[in-house]
């Protein structure tokens, strides 16, 4: 693939305007310096949302000799002036084309976005399979939570994985770069050693993966007995080590007036259905007095302070880290509260903080379906919850409900309506006379079956059912005025299936999308790789998963057994 050379004034114009409304971005001289572009495969405003992006940015922008600089997939109108000009996609902080990094190392929260990724390597003049990539050409590496769970869709497409969490490797990773650059070690001979000495490096093209005649994976094997056989996930060992929080701040994001900082990491509960509740054990959490100076640092900013984390209600200092804040005058908000949690002085304070709304996950209507996912709730932990809820004065609540779950009926959708009815009215009548109770925001989600989890044997929900399942619900309160219904689309859902449950045969499906410019019902018929396969068939216990090569830290026999106690008590 050609590298194209050409620049746009008005894109560097609009990329220096960005930079301008930033403060904490580092800008570093070119020299003899290991470059990394840090890649998001979605907006500017997306990416500099996302905690963990930002983090291996200040990360590897810590480690002398390293350069780290960023690039977003382009807004649509870029995209057409890139196209107009014929230019190489750029970096935002030097515009330097990406084919001049060392490295391109792409941030992978969600699946969805995997096809960006084949947009911003075409656009950048690289090549897109990794068998066919010269010897100049960048490195591409991949990390994030979607890859850490399977990487196997995109394994074509990149040189290398870190998987799992990559505070403690990413240091080793570019100190190996840089030793391979300074002595004239080639890529292949890099690749090889990065496999070899890395604790959570995987490179696709050192294992070889054969199939059945049923399509079913036959075996897996490293092309060397020197490899490891299994790829052991990275787990940091200590989370007071490091403080993982927004480094820079700007107001062109979904967060602009937030200032962002991870207090826990991994969650007890063992919910059968999340996947980061699994693939982040085991719990950890932050001492208190080890993120003051960085919470101070924010409130001399003004900003409001978004504790984030798998189970931020869980932390056994949560409310020693709200007061914190509220003692300071500084606002405070968290993402999502345990319904079983809650209690009226971290209400107190989330309110003085300036929360108007507050989420909580029910997950499922039915008791049946919240005991068969280990939800652990019951109605009484939510009628409580409402209550302490109103007598704080908080009268918006976001509900999220999950359709589409294993042995889920047409009763289960109608006790997601008649329990959001009950909530509700208990809000209506607990709030009589303080007209503190406003709105219930009703966020309907499909499940979808996630590797290293108890439900990765399970097949999505086809469309059709959940659109049924999805109208009763939007039916039911459409003349609710304090009842709002919001769902994602189905279609979507099984996009992220086959990403999330697909082996490396699914590069094709990706190819054929990014040829057809997105269209993936014109894409699925063109290519000869079947997508219901992996999507709604049920999966043999007995056969091998994409994802079993990598140690994930729970064993499969754990999780078949949550799956068949999870059947059996449906």
């Amino acid at each position: 693939m050609g590298v194209k050379g050409r620049m746009s004034w008005t894109l560097k114009e609009k990329y220096r305007e960005i930079l301008s409304h930033e403060e904490g971005s580092c800008r570093k001289v070119w020299g003899d310096a290991l470059t990394v572009c840090l890649a998001y495969p979605n907006a500017y405003r997306t990416g500099m949302s996302n905690l963990g992006f930002q983090t291996i940015y200040g990360l590897i922008n810590a480690v002398p000799g390293c350069l780290c600089e960023r690039v977003f997939l382009p807004e649509p109108e870029d995209e057409a002036e890139f196209t107009r000009v014929d230019a190489a996609l750029f970096s935002l902080e030097s515009q330097r084309p990406l084919a001049d990094f060392d490295i391109v190392a792409f941030s992978l929260p969600f699946e969805n976005d995997y096809p960006n990724i084949l947009k911003m390597l075409s656009m950048a003049g690289i090549s897109l399979l990794s068998r066919e990539r010269k010897e100049k050409e960048p490195l591409i590496l991949g990390g994030g939570i979607a890859v850490t769970l399977n990487p196997e869709p995109l394994a074509d497409f990149f040189d290398l994985f870190i998987l799992g969490e990559a505070e403690e490797a990413i240091a080793q990773f570019l100190g190996a770069c840089t030793n391979a650059r300074n002595s004239g070690l080639g890529r292949k001979e890099l690749l090889f050693s990065l496999q070899k000495e890395i604790e959570g490096a995987y490179v696709p093209r050192l294992y070889s993966v054969s199939y059945r005649n049923n399509h079913l994976i036959e075996n897996v094997a490293p092309v060397s007995d020197q490899l490891p056989r299994k790829i052991k996930k990275r787990t940091v060992s200590d989370i007071n080590a490091f403080l993982t929080e927004q480094c820079i701040a700007t107001r062109d994001t979904e967060l602009g007036e937030m200032f962002t900082s991870e207090v826990s990491r991994g969650c007890r509960r063992g919910c059968r259905f999340c996947a980061a509740g699994f693939v982040f054990r085991p719990a950890r959490f932050r001492k208190a007095e080890f993120m003051q100076n960085s919470f101070l640092k924010a409130l001399r900013k003004g900003k409001k302070i978004g504790l984030l984390g798998t189970a931020v209600s869980d932390h056994p200092e949560i409310l020693s880290l709200c007061r914190f804040i509220r003692e300071r005058g500084g606002g405070v908000a968290i993402g999502s509260l345990r319904l079983d949690k809650l209690n009226p002085e971290l209400l107190k304070l989330l309110k003085e903080g300036g929360a108007e709304t507050i989420a909580l996950a029910p997950e499922a209507g039915s008791l049946r379906l919240r005991n068969l996912i280990r939800k652990g709730i019951t109605e009484e932990h939510i009628f409580r919850a409402v209550e302490m809820l109103t007598d704080a004065g908080i009268g918006n609540i976001r509900l999220y409900f999950m359709v589409g779950l294993p042995t889920e009926e047409d009763e289960d959708i109608e006790a997601i309506i008649d329990l959001t009815k009950k909530i509700r009215h208990h809000a209506d009548k607990h709030s009589q006379g303080m007209r503190s109770f406003k709105r219930i925001i009703l966020s309907i989600n499909q499940f979808i079956p996630k590797a290293a989890t108890p439900f990765q044997w399970h097949p999505l929900t086809d469309i059709n059912t959940v659109k049924k399942r999805i109208k009763m619900i939007n039916t039911a309160f459409r003349r609710e005025s304090s009842i709002r219904v919001i769902h994602d689309l189905p279609k979507w859902n099984y996009v992220q299936a086959l990403l999330s449950l697909g082996d490396r045969r699914v590069s094709d499906i990706l190819l054929s999308v990014h040829h057809y410019g997105g269209n993936w019902p014109q894409a699925l018929k063109e290519v000869n790789v079947n997508a219901d396969f992996y999507v709604y068939r049920r999966k043999e216990i007995s056969e091998i998963l994409p994802w079993d090569l990598i140690d994930h830290g729970v064993s499969k026999a754990f999780l078949l057994r949550e799956y068949l106690s999870s059947l059996a008590a449906g």
